[in-house]
């Protein structure tokens, strides 16, 4: 118990004070849309005042009359306290040693729906219910049970939960201020299908005689027509349409990633692009789709990194990202010039993130051997994920709870030294970026070869003792996550000394070329602007930078 107690101390103060913004994407691949077979779900925490860190309760045993404080995950502000269970499992991040997982997206919904009186909020829930649950089932009964008892406090949200067997959607919103209870549906995502959510309410019109595949509040349609939201036909109700309408910004900051991840796997997408784009409303994009190939864990990380390469949207193509094609535009998010309102895309891949992870369930294993977080922290597309197995009980340092915060630099935090190399990387894309990324992957790719082997030397241990079994997974993950931590220092030195004050170093061989009397570099490179870019320049300047020949 004090264990417990003193994880909660220290998740709370890391935790305060550091509101999140209504920005997150995941992705959930089914069984049997798998390569392998395993259950996948993607989640990255966007927010620019989240601290990228990995959260971890372990298993404990409470006597009758213990109680588990709540904070607001977003603020940390004090909430309440309920019974604690009589036990909880261990949870690493988003995952728990039954390889249920639980990621998120906000929606908001009808502002009027928050209960503020509730002592749930929706971070709270999600580790309760990975606390308390060893099937995604059962995760979606705790959920529920725990907002009927005590309120649900936060907007509307989107759950991908998942374990072994199963993939779920489920969407929730409140009842309003004193409204006990939530308004909710969750599906299951049929076996050989994919899903995504990011931000915008996605469930429409579902069945309300099917358990097996369909859960939902019973006063969901009930309580919209006392509000006089609807008045339609049971069979017709759709959730979305009714607490989160969906808008031009639905569809083009939010429905376009899942577009945009859907494309990828499926030769039929492009017929919703008018949709995506928020021209089209009325073509609505479905809620999962049957993929025209099976997905690994690498195509679920690379879809994690999509800035809408290769469409007409691509970010790299525009004014806005400079002469070196930064796929990135700095908030707001919206933003007028001349009278006229404009916006920026929102991409999946962003550089607000705080941390991000693909969770893989993979039933033929013991659990906590199956379970694999694959676990990042800042932007997805100039970080590497880095496999923690459900089974460890201990947290890599550079990636520890209390480790620097958003506030404090850390130099052993992971989250300060991936953001070093980001943020050095975003001033020349077009060239640093190519370093960035073939680190990231050689990194990956390197540890996505070595699980088969991890695998099996902790499935002979389990056999024998699944306690040394644990122990070797959680010294297993601790040294790739030391490794992944060297690897982004090495980068970091690696781009200041190549690219120093807009140069480019020679190299050869992997080491940089000296001058003929070894006492300098060689003469760098100057690659300087494009001519497009320098066009622009020389229009916009008129004379004032013309030369006088």
């Amino acid at each position: 118990m004090k264990k417990s107690v003193f994880l909660f101390a220290v998740l709370f103060f890391a935790s305060a004070n550091i509101p999140r913004s209504r920005a997150c994407t995941n992705f959930i691949v089914t069984r049997g849309a798998s390569v392998d077979g395993s259950v996948m779900v993607s989640y990255s925490a966007d927010s620019h005042t989240l601290y990228g860190e990995l959260y971890h309760y372990p298993a404990a045993r409470h006597k009758a009359g213990d109680l588990r404080r709540i904070a607001d995950w977003d603020s940390g502000k004090p909430l309440g306290a309920i019974p604690e269970a009589p036990e909880t499992w261990s949870v690493v991040g988003n995952m728990n040693e039954h390889q249920v997982i639980i990621g998120e997206t906000t929606f908001g919904g009808r502002p009027e729906l928050r209960d503020n009186t509730g002592i749930i909020d929706y971070g709270s829930l999600i580790y309760l219910a990975l606390q308390r649950s060893k099937s995604a089932r059962e995760a979606i009964e705790v959920m529920t049970s725990l907002t009927g008892q005590y309120g649900f406090c936060s907007g509307g949200e989107s759950f991908s939960i998942a374990d072994r067997d199963e993939a779920w959607i489920m969407e929730m919103v409140g009842k309003g201020a004193g409204g006990k209870g939530a308004l909710w549906v969750a599906l299951r995502i049929p076996d050989g299908y994919v899903c995504a959510h990011a931000n915008q309410a996605r469930i429409t019109v579902f069945p309300k005689n099917d358990p097996e595949n369909c859960l939902y509040a019973e006063d969901v349609v009930a309580f919209a027509r006392e509000k006089g939201w609807y008045s339609g036909s049971d069979e017709d109700f759709s959730f979305s349409d009714t607490y989160h309408p969906l808008d031009f910004e639905g569809a083009r900051f939010c429905e376009m990633r899942v577009w945009s991840f859907f494309k990828d796997f499926n030769d039929d997408m492009y017929r919703y692009l008018d949709y995506a784009k928020g021209e089209n409303l009325k073509n609505r994009m479905p809620l999962w789709i049957q993929p025209n190939r099976k997905l690994s864990p690498k195509d679920v990380m690379n879809g994690m990194r999509d800035h809408l390469e290769g469409t007409e949207l691509d970010m790299r193509k525009d004014i806005g990202a400079g002469p070196h094609g930064l796929p990135y535009r700095w908030r707001p998010l919206t933003w007028e010039a001349n009278g006229q309102k404009y916006f920026n895309e929102r991409a999946t891949a962003t550089q607000q993130t705080g941390f991000w992870f693909v969770g893989q369930a993979r039933r033929w294993l013991p659990d906590v051997i199956g379970g694999i977080l694959w676990f990042g922290v800042d932007d997805a597309a100039t970080s590497a994920l880095t496999p923690m197995y459900a089974g460890v009980t201990k947290i890599p340092q550079c990636f520890a709870a209390g480790n620097g915060s958003m506030i404090e630099y850390s130099e052993t935090a992971a989250f300060w030294l991936v953001n070093q190399v980001a943020n050095f990387a975003y001033l020349r894309y077009d060239l640093m970026g190519e370093d960035v990324c073939r680190v990231m992957h050689e990194t990956e790719d390197g540890y996505l070869n070595d699980i088969p082997r991890a695998d099996a030397e902790a499935l002979a241990l389990y056999r024998k003792n699944p306690g040394k079994a644990r122990k070797y997974l959680t010294e297993y993950s601790d040294r790739q996550a030391a490794n992944t931590f060297q690897r982004w220092k090495d980068l970091s030195r690696y781009l200041l000394v190549k690219y120093i004050d807009g140069n480019v170093k020679k190299e050869q061989d992997g080491k940089f070329l000296p001058n003929r009397y070894h006492t300098t570099a060689t003469s760098p490179s100057q690659p300087g602007y494009p001519e497009w870019w320098l066009e622009k320049i020389a229009e916009d300047t008129g004379d004032k930078l013309k030369a006088i020949e």
